[in-house]
C-alpha cells in the first residue's frame, strides 16, 4: 500500500539569487528549535532574512522573512502559530475545537472568539456552496483514518451510519457568550480546511507591525501568504506541485505573483491506495466517500486587498474539489477577487474566469482547457 502523508502542495522556488544582498559584516544566525540557518546581516539591514522551518498544524511549515526585525518578527508569527493550533486543533484534547465535540448534543462551550470566527466563516461558505463545503465531516474523518495509522475502507453500513451526522445547519453559536453547541450528539467538526488559511492571516497581522519588506509563509501548501517583495524587487516564484509526480520531483507549472494569499488542495496530499483505488483526505460530505468529481487538484489565488484573503483561499480549494470544475468555477465566478484554476483526471487545466497569472513552464502532462 502506498502512502503521501503530510505532502506540501506548493514548492516554493525563490527564483532570483540573493547575491544582490550586502555582503558586509554578514553573520549565520541558527535557529534553536530546528537547527536551521539563515544569512543576516546588520540589524538595520533591510535584506537581513530569517528562516525556519518546523511541524506545526499536522503539517510541516516554512517561514521566510526579510527586513531588519526579520528575526522578532519570525518568533512572533511562530507564537501565533502555536496559539491558534492550542484553540483550534481536533486532536489536542484541551482545544477548544476538542471541547466542542466533547460536548455535542449536550452543551455550549464557550470558546476564543477567533474559533467562533473560524466556524462562522465555515458556516457561511457552507450555505454559498449547499453543503458541499462542511466542517462537520469530523466523525467521516474518524471513521476512515486518512493519514493516520487506521486508516482503512469503511463499509458503507459504516458510512451511512454517521451520515446523518453530517450538517452545518446542526452547529449554533451563542453570540452573547462566544460559546458554540453542536446539537446532535455524535457530531465533531474539524477545522483543518479552513485553519491553515486563517493562522496565515494572523500572521500577516503580527508581522506587519514590525520593520520588514517581505516574508513568504508556507503552512504546508494549504496556505501560502506572499507579503511585500523579494530582496531584489522580483515577483514571488511559485511552483505548483505535479498531482502525479513525487513530492518535490515536478511541476504542474510556475507562477509568478505580487501580494496575494495562494491555496492548493489535491488528491495526492493525504491517501492510500487499496485494491488499485486511491483513497483521498478531502471528503464529499453527501457521499461520506473522498470527493469524486474529476479534480485531482486544485489552486486558489485571492489578493491581499481581499479581507481573510487567506483564510478563503484555503477553504475554497475544497469546493472546487467536492463540486467539480463547473459547479465549482460558477461558485468561484460568484466571489470578487478569486480565481482558481483547477486540475482534472484527465490531466486537463481549467481556469476561472478571474485567473489573469501566467502559468510558466507548464507540464507537458497537461493542456489548457479554456
Amino acid at each position: 500500500m502506498r502512502k503521501k502523508l503530510l505532502s506540501i502542495g506548493l514548492i516554493i522556488m525563490l527564483i532570483g539569487s540573493l547575491a544582490a544582498c550586502s555582503n558586509v559584516n554578514k553573520q549565520i544566525v541558527k535557529n534553536s528549535e530546528t537547527g536551521k540557518t539563515a544569512q543576516a546581516s546588520k540589524n538595520n539591514d533591510p535584506n537581513k532574512v530569517a528562516e525556519k522551518q518546523a511541524f506545526k498544524m499536522d503539517t510541516t511549515v516554512s517561514l521566510k522573512i526579510y527586513g531588519s526585525d526579520a528575526d522578532e518578527a519570525l518568533d512572533a508569527a511562530m507564537k501565533r502559530i502555536d496559539e491558534i493550533e492550542q484553540m483550534s486543533s481536533s486532536t489536542i484534547d484541551t482545544s477548544d475545537v476538542c471541547k466542542i465535540n466533547q460536548a455535542a448534543g449536550k452543551q455550549y462551550v464557550k470558546v476564543h472568539p477567533e474559533v467562533v470566527k473560524m466556524i462562522k466563516t465555515a458556516i457561511k461558505y457552507s450555505e454559498l456552496t449547499s453543503g458541499d463545503f462542511d466542517i462537520t465531516v469530523g466523525p467521516l474523518i474518524k471513521l476512515w483514518g486518512i493519514g493516520t495509522e487506521k486508516e482503512r475502507v469503511p463499509s458503507d453500513a459504516e458510512i451511512k451510519a454517521v451520515l446523518p451526522l453530517i450538517g452545518y445547519k446542526n452547529i449554533s453559536i451563542n453570540d452573547a457568550d462566544c460559546s458554540v453547541k453542536l446539537m446532535k450528539e455524535g457530531m465533531s467538526i474539524d477545522l483543518g480546511g479552513i485553519g491553515k488559511g486563517f493562522t496565515n492571516d494572523e500572521i500577516l497581522k503580527v508581522i506587519k507591525p514590525y520593520n520588514i519588506t517581505g516574508a513568504l509563509i508556507n503552512l504546508g501548501g494549504s496556505s501560502i501568504l506572499a507579503y511585500g517583495k523579494k530582496p531584489d524587487g522580483s515577483l514571488w516564484s511559485v511552483g505548483i506541485q505535479h498531482p502525479r509526480e513525487e513530492r518535490n520531483q515536478g511541476f504542474l507549472g510556475i507562477i509568478r505573483m505580487p501580494e496575494k494569499a495562494l491555496s492548493t488542495s489535491g488528491d495526492y496530499e493525504r491517501y492510500f491506495i487499496k485494491d488499485g483505488k486511491r483513497y483521498h483526505h478531502i471528503l464529499n460530505p453527501f457521499t461520506g466517500y473522498p470527493a469524486d468529481a474529476g479534480v485531482i487538484s486544485d489552486s486558489i489565488v485571492i489578493d491581499s486587498s481581499v479581507p481573510d484573503c487567506n483564510m478563503l483561499a484555503d477553504l475554497l480549494t475544497k469546493v472546487t474539489f467536492v463540486s467539480g470544475v463547473e459547479k465549482g468555477m460558477k461558485i468561484i465566478d460568484s466571489i470578487p477577487g478569486v480565481a482558481c484554476i483547477a486540475e482534472t483526471s484527465d490531466f486537463k487545466v481549467y481556469k476561472s474566469s478571474a485567473w489573469k497569472l501566467q502559468i510558466d513552464n507548464l507540464s507537458k502532462d497537461f493542456t489548457m482547457a479554456n
